[in-house]
């Protein structure tokens, strides 16, 4: 299974179309990790599964979501409900509670990928106001191959080029 990561576009739709035209049908799925500010009818989001954000304020957008994927169970939330600019361990006990396999949060702005009790934790970064370390590259995506055996996660820029130095391989 091949996935594709996004967070935290902050209104900057031209960045979500160009990355749906990029992918579309060329990813098995595309996951929005919140704070696009987009309405949950927007067109967009029949092709990405999002979640609200803590600047999104359209309510029909779910504050998380548990996907069942190839033998995966995936769990899709921003992040600002489990307090993740300071700790992880509300995020790490609603994935151990909802059995994930992979979680997918954003809101710090800043990527980051660790294998944490057999879960994949992914935070792809900012596409549109990136944070932290990685702040020039100058917003970041990922896209994470998913097999039997391990996750391969790749951070790309804005321009959909594979950043080397972000590359990561986790054994199962």
């Amino acid at each position: 299974m091949r996935m594709l990561v996004v967070s935290d576009n902050h209104f900057d739709r031209d960045i979500l179309v160009q990355v749906d035209n990029k992918y579309y049908n060329k990813v098995d799925l595309m996951f929005h990790c919140g704070d696009s500010q987009l309405p949950a009818s927007d067109s967009l989001f029949e092709h990405f599964l999002t979640v609200q954000g803590n600047n999104d304020f359209d309510e029909k957008l779910p504050q998380s979501r548990l996907i069942k994927q190839s033998g995966e169970q995936v769990l899709l939330t921003h992040g600002h409900l489990q307090d993740v600019n300071s700790t992880m361990t509300k995020l790490e006990l609603m994935a151990q509670e909802k059995n994930a396999t992979i979680v997918l949060f954003g809101h710090t702005h800043k990527l980051g990928v660790v294998m944490n009790r057999g879960a994949l934790f992914l935070n792809p970064g900012s596409i549109s106001l990136p944070r932290g370390e990685f702040t020039s590259i100058g917003g970041t995506y990922a896209i994470v191959d998913v097999t039997a055996a391990k996750f391969v996660v790749q951070f790309y820029d804005r321009q959909f080029k594979a950043i080397k130095e972000l590359s990561f391989t986790f054994q199962r």
